[in-house]
């Protein structure tokens, strides 16, 4: 059985790399053997994987909300658009949970020109600045322009004291994230570079998707029991990560959600974040 990729490509459906997939939503195994046969007996030869993605995500959410927005997760990044704002807040608390300071939309002066800079981050000593390269499709790779560019910037701004979270400070290092992917050359000139590089499956062990999985810090979007237009209400009011609902169960009033809706999407927000102890 063919099926077609985002990308155009067509390659052979793979049974075996769905239900990987799909277990990693924290699905059972036996409701992903359910799911996996159920679409195997509908799909055709040519089905676009995003209409296998799309099968898939509603077998999952009829077993359970919170695993269907755990496997949403690449979806619900896309959705931190258009023009990637809500992508760098996202990326700042990212950072910050792991123990930095973080700071968006800051504009410096460099050596020789001025910079806007998307996110700055400080952990003791070290500051570096991070470059978000937020794509709205999944097709568009990052390429070795992007880090050879944020090279020049970096250095243009290294060398001289900025008014970041002191009037001295000193930037030490750089990075960029994306939430799709970087070209092999991409890796190869940012390693070179020392630059630091984080993309949706780069590093191989500590990426975006595992560096979400293992903190749980999962964006709003991800949640399917909201919909789009109250997502996008939360995001302009700074709600950013779906754990910012739990203990704030006003704002959902405030988006006009009744007292019984309020409580199945803090179910979900309480098994997808894993607040065992959430009173639902």
């Amino acid at each position: 059985m063919k099926v077609v990729k985002f990308s155009g490509d067509i390659v052979e459906f793979e049974p075996e790399k769905l239900k990987k997939s799909l277990l990693k939503s924290g699905a059972s195994h036996e409701a992903v053997e359910r799911i996996v046969n159920s679409i195997q007996s509908q799909i055709y030869d040519g089905i676009p994987t995003k209409q296998i993605y799309k099968m898939a995500f509603g077998l999952l959410k009829k077993e359970s909300n919170s695993h269907a927005a755990q496997y949403n997760l690449r979806s619900a990044i896309q959705m931190l658009g258009p023009a990637g704002f809500f992508f760098e807040k996202f990326i700042a608390r990212l950072f910050t949970a792991e123990g930095y300071k973080a700071i968006t939309n800051l504009t410096l002066e460099g050596k020789c020109v001025t910079h806007e800079i998307d996110v700055a981050i400080r952990k003791d000593d070290e500051i570096a600045i991070i470059e978000c390269k937020f794509h709205a499709s999944r097709n568009v790779i990052s390429d070795v322009k992007i880090p050879m560019y944020i090279l020049s910037r970096f250095n243009d701004l290294k060398d001289r004291k900025q008014n970041i979270f002191t009037n001295t400070d000193k930037i030490s290092s750089c990075w960029i994230v994306t939430n799709n992917r970087f070209s092999s050359d991409a890796v190869a000139f940012g390693n070179c570079s020392q630059m630091n590089m984080l993309s949706w499956d780069y590093p191989k062990k500590d990426n975006l998707r595992t560096k979400i999985d293992s903190s749980r810090l999962y964006p709003v979007t991800c949640l399917t029991t909201l919909t789009l237009a109250e997502k996008d209400k939360l995001l302009v009011l700074d709600v950013i990560l779906a754990s910012e609902l739990i203990h704030n169960t006003q704002i959902l009033e405030r988006l006009g959600l009744s007292p019984n809706r309020i409580k199945n999407v803090l179910k979900e927000v309480a098994e997808l974040c894993k607040y065992l102890n959430h009173e639902s």
